[in-house]
This record gives structure tokens, C-alpha cells and sequence, in this order.
């Protein structure tokens, strides 16, 4: 998975730079190309937790991870928006079954008393590879020559090869496997667990409110609004992916044997308060501003540990084993939803009210925290607690 992320950060930023200032793609047209990804991801990911529910995980995990070499591979060489359109519909496809395939992996491959380090130390691992990603393909991409960012998508589809292929010298998950061929059910015997249906709500809003304002919102009002450069940016980003890789495994021990809901309640208000230290960042300027945006990524990397190894693991406990890809693949849609939707919310309130974005999502995200404590009342007395 560090290869995998390894590659993904290398890309991901510079997907608009290289529809527009490569193939020469209007913004708007490089924007809807971009969103294909991200719309095709989420319709096959239901499809997908329907397939783990019957084939098992590793077979889907190894073949999304190929379809997605394909797609970025043949990106590499699309010259017209409905090429591109194709390209990255078909790396959708394989990027909406990647995610709930690895997570069912992941769990059939530790006891269950070590999902949440299990998650840990992947969130740990995939924020250290997007970050060194970002920063070599920082170095390598350049307008000047596209075959940089040929490079680029080529070395991307030749990581999930790489983690492909290492995938199949894991064991098996004999448990979870056995459970998956014998599966029984549908997504409407999902959507009668109500508890589960309020931790879907949760975690889209932490990711809208939080995660995607990390991602979006903020570097765009430090750079407009607290007169941030783009390495002011770059270090911002740089404090948090350390902050986790750092921080992720400590924390994962110290969760052991707490309340699952207090600790994702102070996820959000560490949220909250790192979106509010760069809302203060616009008032002084100057090198305050700066060391002040840097302490909020810093401070918002702590709620991400808290946040990582509480709702995977917890969708688990409360899955029956026959429908665990399908709980997989509804949170891996939250998530999808809130990048989504969290950057287009970003978008419209920077037009009218840019100063009131942040603040908004930092009370979103500590009503969310609210929202985490009423929640901890309605789980199995089995899940309320981080296994010791």
C-alpha cells in the first residue's frame, strides 16, 4: 500500500494541471473530466461490496488494482475529453472496488481485538506515501515538457501493479472467505440497522466538514485571505502528513480500552479547532500567520489518528460476516460523498462569505462530535469500546 499511495500522490495533484496546461482542456471541461473519477468511483462501489459479499476480497482487491493500472496507463495517452472521460471512468471503476476489497482484506487478516491498529498503521502508511508522491512528482512534473506528466501516470499505474502483486502473496482470509461463499442478503437488510445508518451521516459529515476543508477549503483562503504562498501551503500539508505518520501508531495504543464515540467526539473538535487557528491566521499575516496555519495542520493530523482506527473498524463490528462488503463499501461511499460534496460546499460559501467557510465547518464538525457522544448509547455494549 505505501507504493500504491506512493503513486496516487504523485498524481493527484496535478490531474487539472495536466488536462489544462497539457492537452489544452478549458477549465470547466478539465473539471467535468476530473469528476468522473470521483462519480464513476462511487456507483461501482455498491456493486463492488455485493462481489465481496460472494467472491471474498483478495481476487477483487488484485483485480480493481489492474483496472486501475489500465485506466491510468491509458490516460497517459488520451488527447480528447471523451478519451480522458474513458480513461478515468474505467480507473473509477477499479478505484470504487479498491477501497472496501482492502478494508475486508485488512480485517480478515488480524483478530479483531487489532482492527483499529490494523487501520491505524494503514492511515499511517498511505498519508507517508501520498506525501513523498506529492513531493516527487512536484519535482518531476513540468508544463514545459508533457512527457513529465506521461511519466507520472505511467509510474502510478506500475504501483498498483506493484500492489497487486505483492497482494497475492497474502494468505487468504480463510475466515472472512468462507463467510463470503456462503453469503445471504442485500443492501436492504444494511439499511435497517439504524445505528450503522447514523455512523454513515457521521462520518459524511466529518469528512465534508473536516477532511475535505483540510484538502480544499483551506489552502484556498490561506493563500487569499492570510496571504499564504504555495510552500507556506506545501508545509502546511508537509506538518500534517509527518504529524500522522508520527503520531498514528502512539495513538492507536492509547485508544485501547476508551470509548470509541468520545474519542472520535475529540477527533472533531481537534478538527474544529485546527480549521479555527487558520481562520485566525488571516488576522496577523506575516511569519505569525504562517507558524499559526502550520500548528493547525499539525493539530489537525491528531484528529485524523483519532479519527482512522474508529470507523472502519467499528462498520465491522456491527457487519454480520455475510454483509460485510456491503458495510464496507457504504462507508467507503461516506467518504466518497464528502470529498465530493465538501469541496463544492468550499466553493460556494468562498464566493459569498469567505470568511465565514472555516468557522462553519469547524461548528459543523464539533456538532458532529455531539452527534458521536448521543451515537455511543445505541451500539452493542461489544463495539462501544477500542479492543484492549
Amino acid at each position: 500500500m505505501l507504493a500504491n499511495s506512493f503513486g496516487t500522490g504523485m498524481v493527484m495533484p496535478f490531474v487539472l494541471i495536466y488536462l489544462h496546461d497539457v492537452r489544452g482542456f478549458a477549465f470547466a471541461t478539465a473539471g467535468f473530466v476530473a469528476a468522473t473519477f470521483g462519480a464513476v468511483s462511487m456507483l461501482a462501489t455498491p456493486v463492488a461490496g455485493s462481489l465481496l459479499d460472494r467472491r471474498g476480497s483478495r481476487a477483487i482487491f488484485v483485480g480493481s488494482l489492474l483496472v486501475l493500472a489500465a485506466g491510468y496507463g491509458l490516460f497517459s495517452v488520451a488527447r480528447q475529453p471523451w478519451q480522458a472521460c474513458l480513461c478515468l471512468a474505467l480507473a473509477g471503476i477499479g478505484n470504487g472496488a479498491v477501497w472496501p476489497a482492502q478494508s475486508i482484506l485488512l480485517l480478515g487478516l488480524v483478530p479483531a481485538s487489532r482492527r483499529h491498529a490494523a487501520f491505524a498503521m494503514n492511515r499511517a502508511v498511505g498519508n507517508l506515501g501520498i506525501g513523498l508522491g506529492a513531493v516527487t512528482g512536484g519535482l518531476i512534473a513540468t508544463t514545459g515538457d508533457p512527457r513529465s506528466f506521461t511519466t507520472l501516470l505511467l509510474v502510478d499505474a506500475a504501483t498498483f501493479v506493484v500492489c497487486a502483486s505483492s497482494a497475492l502473496l497474502v494468505p487468504r482470509p480463510a475466515t472472512l472467505e468462507a463467510a463470503a461463499g456462503g453469503a445471504r442478503g442485500s443492501y436492504l437488510d444494511v439499511l435497517r440497522n439504524r445505528t450503522f445508518l447514523i455512523l454513515l451521516a457521521l462520518n459524511t459529515i466529518f469528512v465534508t466538514a473536516g477532511l475535505a476543508q483540510l484538502e480544499a477549503g483551506l489552502p484556498i483562503f490561506a493563500k487569499h485571505h492570510a496571504g499564504a504562498s504555495e510552500a507556506v501551503i506545501g508545509f502546511v500539508f508537509l506538518a500534517n502528513v509527518l504529524g500522522v505518520v508520527v503520531a498514528q501508531m502512539p495513538i492507536s495504543r492509547l485508544l485501547q480500552g476508551r470509548s470509541r464515540m468520545r474519542s472520535l467526539a475529540l477527533a472533531a473538535v481537534l478538527w474544529g479547532a485546527a480549521l479555527l487557528l487558520a481562520e485566525l491566521a488571516a488576522i496577523p499575516g506575516g511569519s505569525i500567520a504562517v507558524v499559526v496555519l502550520i500548528a493547525g495542520g499539525a493539530l489537525f493530523a491528531i484528529g485524523e489518528c483519532l479519527h482512522a482506527p474508529i470507523v472502519s473498524p467499528l462498520t465491522a463490528d456491527l457487519a454480520p460476516d455475510a454483509l460485510r462488503g456491503r458495510y464496507m463499501a457504504l462507508v467507503t461511499n461516506s467518504f466518497a460523498i464528502g470529498f465530493t460534496v465538501g469541496p463544492a460546499l468550499a466553493g460556494a460559501i468562498l464566493g459569498v462569505a469567505p470568511f465565514a467557510l472555516l468557522p462553519l465547518a469547524a461548528a459543523a464538525c464539533i456538532a458532529g462530535g455531539g452527534l458521536a457522544i448521543a451515537l455511543e448509547r445505541r451500539l452493542p455494549d461489544q463495539a462501544r469500546l477500542t479492543p484492549a
